[in-house]
């Protein structure tokens, strides 16, 4: 059965129909925003993600925010620009490799999964503050026509249909990859990297076009990859992290209160602290999964770790170069180190705190939000 998206023009039609109609017999004086992931309901950036921060906006604003939240029927994660632009969304999740050219200062470490710490907290706490405080990522967004407000994270390992434990067992791998640094690990370890979504993974597999993925273990479940996948090397593979969680349409924050513009800032915290939790959770229930169905969870040689380990160091400086020959960034390996210094900040700080999501927001709060202007941020 094939369903054909409504387009932008029809779904925008479709929305203004239903908020007025909502509008008129709510009579609400609460500001409700429309809010869209743009993923399916089961999917964690959509569930806890926008469910949570739906939830949530009303309790911090105390009562002077609401949102309405939209399915993938108003719009998809790879229509979000578009809606968003439109006035159809005003709070989306945005994926910024869809806009590489628009967001390279974002991209820069957005790419760099392989730094990705791995207790993903700690990665998605360094993105925040890195990008919070990027005067250049604070420019493309703007320009772009959204405020931005965090990052979570995913942890990523590698499943395969053959075992993978040695350097050498990667070698003529067709392997799925989602940023530009896995597929630089790929082929730097003789591999072929092949990109493709993750939606495309399933069928991928399933008819041997490609011999694996880089991706969170919890696809077994979410993908159905333990269907056609044999085995799952627990290769630390870092996170993915190039999200940026609720982006609002510029004019909607500039027309928001300080207060409230901070009550969202808080929600939108509270709900990446949590969907990174669902991460580390459902990466724990595909193992479960997996195991339950006979597939191999294997331990990486120190060998591949090692090769692992070497490939990041030097990759470094490649992402460095390619991005200020590709981008015009000035001053990329810096940025980096900023970045890789801020990773480091943040494992201190969680590792020294109790690790609860009361403690991980209170030092989002304390690190981050206390350093931002309200009055001035995001114009």
């Amino acid at each position: 059965m094939t369903i054909t998206l409504p387009s932008i023009k029809t779904a925008a039609n479709i929305l203004c129909g239903v908020v007025l109609a909502a509008t008129l017999v709510s009579g609400v004086s609460a500001r409700e925003l429309r809010l869209a992931s743009g993923l399916p309901p089961l999917h964690p950036a959509h569930d806890p993600l926008y469910t949570d921060f739906q939830e949530l906006l009303p309790e911090y604003s105390n009562g002077n925010l609401s949102g309405r939240l939209f399915g993938t029927e108003i719009t998809t994660l790879g229509n979000m620009r578009a809606a968003i632009l439109s006035g159809m969304v005003e709070v989306g999740l945005f994926l910024p490799s869809y806009f590489p050219a628009d967001l390279p200062n974002f991209n820069l470490v957005g790419d760099l999964s392989m730094m990705g710490h791995r207790n993903p907290q700690v990665t998605a706490a360094a993105m925040t503050e890195y990008v919070v405080t990027c005067d250049d990522c604070q420019s493309e967004f703007k320009k772009l026509g959204v405020v931005y407000t965090n990052s979570h994270a995913n942890p990523y390992s590698l499943l395969t249909t053959a075992p993978v434990t040695q350097p050498e067992d990667l070698e003529g791998l067709r392997l799925r990859t989602a940023t530009p640094q896995h597929a630089r690990w790929v082929e730097a370890m003789g591999g072929k990297a092949v990109t493709m979504t993750t939606g495309e993974a399933f069928e991928a597999l399933s008819q041997r076009v490609i011999d694996g993925t880089v991706t969170s273990i919890s696809d077994v479940i979410s993908f159905n990859l333990g269907e056609v996948i044999s085995h799952i090397t627990l290769l630390d593979m870092g996170t993915f992290h190039s999200l940026a969680n609720h982006s609002v349409k510029n004019n909607v924050w500039q027309g928001l209160s300080v207060d409230d513009r901070e009550a969202l800032m808080k929600a939108s915290i509270v709900a990446n602290v949590r969907t990174t939790a669902r991460w580390v959770e459902m990466v724990e229930e595909g193992k479960s999964v997996a195991r339950e169905n006979g597939l191999k969870i294997i331990e990486p040689s120190e060998a591949l770790i090692a090769s692992t380990d070497e490939f990041k160091a030097q990759d470094l400086v490649t992402a460095a170069a390619s991005s200020e020959e590709r981008f015009d960034i000035v001053g990329a390996e810096d940025k980096i180190a900023r970045f890789d210094a801020l990773v480091d900040k943040w494992e201190r700080l969680i590792a020294e705190s109790e690790g609860s999501e009361e403690a991980i927001v209170a030092l989002y709060e304390s690190e981050i939000l206390s350093k931002v202007d309200p009055t001035t941020y995001g114009l």
